[in-house]
């Protein structure tokens, strides 16, 4: 259920109506808008029904939610679209993210020289990978605290905030203390235990779908994170499997305008996954930008042909900033303008 409290409700009156919805063991989630206040009830909706609240002091009405992700439905925000602040930078709304860099943190010197290229370029936010998911138990599985400390380096030379990907509820403690967003993977969109950690984290989250997810099963897994009381979650479109043999992954750009519909959750693109090949990363940003995605998520190295690990799909540093000013041309006019400090 949601309740919609009139302009004019003060603080006694939404706090009143919380505890009412919590007595009856439902939890109870306010957003506070430019003009009202929403209260989200998450529980039986008999029970809030039977709470009688469209004649308690301060509310305006009450609205049933029908679909199963409450606080991530675009119901909850009466169709205003969430806008997150991070480091300073803006997300969501008319504000572009454009987060960059390496797939892994692999050593000081190509981490900070990959940093120092994409901050010129003016971008919003660093990726780099201290833990890696990969398929063989073999291969490089990331630097660790380490590849932490080397992302810290980068931070407090650049300003630029962190994102960066955890795999296992023990590593979040860690990463939080760096990273600004953390970035939960395709393979553990359905671990909801780490979700319910990263959501009591307080730390941002870039949310990935999973391989063969649909955008009901993305939006009841943001719901985990959400509902500890985190709001500052950003969906990921990062390519699916069909039935096609052509390409790596199909990048779902219907996406993006599907989910602008369903939440007011900000909705990145994850070009380098999808591809899995750098000459087709470009097209794809600059479509996503075009269909309305709030931000592009993409890999980037300083010698990309031997990296450690997806070097063909990493974008090589020195033709960065000419890929980042045509994007942002394209996001401009979609528009949105990138954000900046």
């Amino acid at each position: 259920m949601m309740i919609v409290m009139k302009a004019e409700a003060s603080e006694a009156e939404i706090a009143a109506v919380v505890r009412r919805v919590e007595s009856v063991g439902c939890s109870a989630h306010v957003s506070q808008g430019d003009v009202l206040t929403v209260i989200g009830a998450i529980g039986d909706r008999d029970k809030v029904g039977g709470l009688g609240l469209e004649g308690a002091a301060g509310v305006d009405h009450v609205v049933p939610i029908q679909k199963p992700y409450k606080l991530a439905s675009s119901q909850f925000r009466k169709g205003e679209r969430s806008i997150l602040e991070i480091g300073g930078r803006k997300i969501g709304g008319e504000n572009f993210a454009l987060i960059a860099g390496p797939c892994t943190v692999e050593s000081v010197e190509q981490t900070m020289e990959v940093a120092r290229t994409v901050s010129e370029a003016g971008v919003t936010m660093f990726r780099g990978g201290a833990y890696k998911p990969r398929t063989s138990p073999y291969s490089f599985q990331g630097l660790g605290q380490e590849g932490l400390r080397i992302l810290q380096q980068a931070k407090d030379e650049t300003g630029l905030p962190i994102v960066t990907e955890v795999m296992d509820v023990r590593d979040i403690e860690d990463a939080a203390e760096v990273a600004d967003v953390i970035q939960i993977g395709a393979r553990n969109m359905q671990n909801y235990t780490l979700l319910t950690e990263v959501g009591r984290s307080g730390c941002a989250a870039l949310l990935k779908r999973g391989l063969s997810a649909t955008l009901e099963e993305l939006l009841m897994a943001s719901e985990y994170i959400l509902k500890e009381g985190n709001e500052n979650v950003m969906l990921c479109e990062r390519g699916i499997r069909t039935f096609e043999t052509g390409y790596r992954f199909t990048l779902d750009l219907m996406a993006v305008p599907a989910l602008k519909a369903l939440t007011h959750l900000p909705v990145i693109i994850d070009p380098s996954h999808a591809a899995g090949r750098r000459d087709w990363v470009e097209p794809l940003s600059l479509a996503a930008a075009a269909v309305g995605a709030d931000g592009i998520i993409v890999e980037v190295h300083n010698d990309p042909e031997n990296a450690i690990c997806d070097g063909p799909q990493q974008l090589a540093s020195e033709s960065f900033a000419s890929y980042a000013d045509r994007l942002e041309r394209v996001a401009e006019i979609a528009g949105k303008a990138v954000s900046r400090v």
